[in-house]
């Protein structure tokens, strides 16, 4: 039950290449990760369905195949308790799974759930290359009129609410993103502005630069502190200054509020635009997590 060469989309995953080729490639394309063994009756069930999906969806989503037995520290990293198990990596995050064998139904239903339609994944490129730099208050001006000139199209609404973002127009474009629909909801570009306003609101209430600093320096383990100075840092643009808090905060405890070390740089990794450093610290994320 070796990933075969012969289908593109499936892969044996393993610890050494697990950040590059499953953490960084969920950035662009979903990745389910499939823990199984060769001994696995219900395994041997499960598999060649997922391989079958992988190869009809034609790279909407990949499939990770980790043999438990060879890759114990990435199950016990899993916190894999039975076999198969399944895991949605997708963002450089896990955001779903189930333990056991589902019918060929109820997995193409998880897909759809998290908006993987066959061939979906050639859709991101194709959008992509029509992006190009352009005056954000111009942009708003622009597809203000589109919007009206086509009010049911739900993807001018969300074009419209990220270059609100870049206006500082927070309240508006949270208000249009509350109403966008199920399957864009869970979009790239809707996640990204989530995360933009989630860093905003935070600062609301937060306290000055000078006194999280201090209160930093007299307590090192004042993990509240360094979460709310680096969301600082990195909404002042100082992006390696706020990633250094939240991953010294992953360092000291992994767990604090339900994994918000981890969730804090990934959504900064999907804010922060110099790919350049946003790979070298999901390197750093990676090498502390597994």
């Amino acid at each position: 039950m070796t990933a075969d060469t012969a289908k593109p989309h499936v892969f044996d995953a393993t610890a050494a290449n697990f950040e590059a080729d499953v953490l960084r490639k969920s950035v662009d394309i979903p990745v389910l990760v499939d823990f199984w063994a060769e001994w696995c009756g219900p395994c041997k069930q499960l598999g060649p369905v997922l391989e079958k999906l992988a190869g009809e969806y034609n790279g909407a989503f990949l499939l990770a195949k980790v043999d438990v037995d060879k890759e114990q520290e990435l199950g016990a990293a899993f916190q894999v308790r039975s076999i198969p198990t399944v895991f949605l990596v997708k963002g450089g995050q896990l955001v779903d799974g189930f333990p056991g064998v589902l019918p060929e139904g109820q997995l193409r239903e998880f897909l759809k759930h998290h908006g993987i339609e066959p061939g979906a994944a050639m859709e991101p490129e194709a959008t992509a290359v029509e992006t190009a730099p352009l005056d954000p208050h111009a942009e708003v001006v622009r597809l203000r009129g589109e919007v009206a000139a086509a009010p049911e199209d739900d993807n001018l609404k969300l074009d419209l609410a990220l270059a609100l973002l870049k206006t500082g127009a927070a309240h508006e474009a949270e208000h249009l993103l509350d109403a966008l629909p199920a399957n864009l909801a869970h979009d790239d570009r809707a996640m990204r502005a989530r995360s933009r306003l989630g860093f905003a609101a935070l600062l609301d209430s937060a306290p000055p630069v000078e006194v999280l600093e201090a209160a930093i320096a007299s307590n090192p383990d004042d993990l509240r502190a360094r979460h709310l100075l680096g969301v600082q840092r990195i909404v002042g643009g100082e992006s390696q200054a706020g990633l250094d808090q939240f991953l010294e905060m992953l360092r000291r405890n992994r767990n604090y509020e339900e994994g918000l070390p981890r969730k804090s740089l990934i959504d900064a990794f999907r804010i922060i635009e110099d790919e350049d450093l946003v790979g070298t610290y999901r390197r750093r994320m990676s090498s502390l997590l597994f």
